[in-house]
């Protein structure tokens, strides 16, 4: 069938003579087809597309392209060992393992048309979608983060169960730093100061950075972003964005897009936005933290209630298996040396897996809710953890909590951030927890845990090579 003209997908309506858009094409975001794509891009005057897709870390990787040369469906390619680098874009040693492919052969990019969304910081006409990753075979690379968390994802599903996931996303703004030996401070706001810190909640921290705000709703209503709170958090020139509750990829494609975002917005007003786990010494630490709950596919209702409005079993099974899970797919919620920075005591962050109800020193929090809304907060994740792979982990270890029906410890009503830390310290203990988990590697497939350590592995040795301030120091004059 030959693709519609604008003209043609516009329809008169034969009352009052006047076009009608159909919907898609007026929204934001998404599209169903390439026929839709064409329309939508054309109404736009859209000259470029950025094909896009997240590696390890959560950058974006890809291609850009004229937008006929993306409608003419040219075929689009990666190196798989893109998805095999550090952060420091350095390739970690072969395992036993893990090993490269002899060849390194393409794999293909596949658009998401859903993702169809516009880059309103472009000065050029630019769309950008997000893609998934298929080999030869036209099969899922397994190993990928957006396949990762579908793979998840399609286990809940093979149980009739779907989850529901709201992520909340803090970050520093931090003035402009082009020396890494030097320590990052506060920017200055608006009233000429630089911002101190806490101010948790403080309307007068926000408007500090008013337009810079203001760009960040403005950049994300242009790609149909939903921003529910925008929230300034206890440290200097720290916010938090809370996202609307919803399906696990649609809110991990938007974590990535805003985490793009918020860093153009930044550059815009001559800043830096960081979402480092642990930025600034003496600063709180920045979270991902992930709401969680699942529906029972045959009811529509929240597995996590019963029909009298009580916790069900489900719910103290899938806490459970947080409990359990979590230190050992900590991983992947806390991916960098830095991020353990963030895990200390006698700080806002947890330092452990109890559970408690609307207890905020504890690892897992039950906030206050009616039966229907009832969920889980891991308040773990660090706001440098690929969203797409920081849900997986997460909800995989939910899910093998209910399959293996395991009971939960009794919830916490003191404090729970003092004293002793319950969590892996640093990232070399994470990975080896990670690595001996025989049911994480089950959910989340074996080449991928493979792989995601080895990188681990490799960022973890070339840490090791630079020399700190500490030890400059106090080693220096003093051993």
């Amino acid at each position: 069938m030959p693709v519609k003209t604008i003209s043609e997908i516009t329809e008169l309506s034969t009352e009052t003579s006047t076009p009608v858009e159909p919907s898609w094409l007026a929204n934001a975001r998404g599209v169903e087809d390439m026929e839709q794509a064409r329309a939508w891009l054309s109404v736009r005057n859209i000259e470029d597309i950025e094909c896009i897709t997240p590696d390890m870390a959560g950058v974006a990787r890809g291609k850009m392209m004229p937008s006929k040369k993306f409608l003419d469906r040219s075929t689009l390619a990666l190196p798989g060992s893109v998805f095999m680098q550090t952060i420091s874009g350095e390739y970690p040693d072969e395992t036993d393992h893990f090993q490269y492919p002899p060849q390194d052969g393409d794999l293909r990019l596949i658009p998401d048309l859903s993702t169809l969304s516009a880059v309103p910081w472009e000065s050029d006409p630019t769309a950008q979608v997000i893609c998934d990753m298929v080999d030869r075979d036209d099969q899922p690379v397994s190993y990928t983060p957006r396949n990762v968390l579908k793979k998840v994802l399609a286990a809940y599903t093979n149980k009739g169960l779907k989850p529901v996931v709201a992520p909340e996303i803090e970050f520093y703004l931090v003035k402009t730093n082009e020396n890494p030996d030097l320590r990052l401070e506060p920017p200055i706001g608006r009233s000429g100061r630089a911002v101190a810190g806490g101010q948790g909640y403080s309307i007068a921290g926000i408007n500090e950075f008013d337009e810079l705000i203001d760009d960040i709703y403005h950049f994300s209503e242009g790609q149909g972003l939903e921003i529910e709170t925008l929230i300034h958090e206890e440290g200097a020139a720290q916010l938090e964005i809370n996202l609307h509750h919803g399906n696990p990829i649609a809110l991990a494609d938007q974590v990535f897009l805003f985490k793009r975002t918020i860093r153009e917005v930044a550059l815009k007003h001559g800043v830096y936005a960081t979402f480092m786990a642990k930025p600034m010494q003496g600063q709180p630490g920045s979270a991902m933290h992930i709401h969680q709950s699942v529906i029972d596919l045959e009811t529509g209702g929240n597995l996590f209630s019963n029909p009298d409005g009580s916790p069900s079993e489900a719910f103290q099974a899938f806490i459970g298996g947080m409990q359990h899970y979590l230190p050992k797919a900590l991983l992947m919620m806390a991916p960098y040396v830095n991020s353990y920075r963030r895990l200390t005591t006698n700080t806002s962050a947890p330092v452990n897996v109890l559970w408690g109800h609307d207890n905020r020193t504890t690892g897992l929090r039950v906030p206050n809710s009616d039966p229907a809304g009832r969920r889980l907060e891991n308040r773990l994740p660090s706001s440098d953890a690929n969203p797409y792979l920081a849900l997986a982990a997460s909800l995989a270890c939910g899910l093998l909590g209910i399959e293996q029906q395991i009971v939960p410890g009794s919830p916490v009503n003191a404090a729970a951030n003092e004293g002793s830390n319950d969590l892996p310290r640093g990232l070399l203990e994470a990975v080896a927890l990670f690595e001996s988990e025989e049911s994480l590697a089950g959910i989340l497939g074996p080449e991928f845990v493979n792989t995601y350590a080895a990188i681990k592995h490799g960022e973890f040795e070339t840490f090791m090579q630079v020399i700190s301030p500490w030890e400059r120091e106090f080693l220096l004059l003093n051993v």
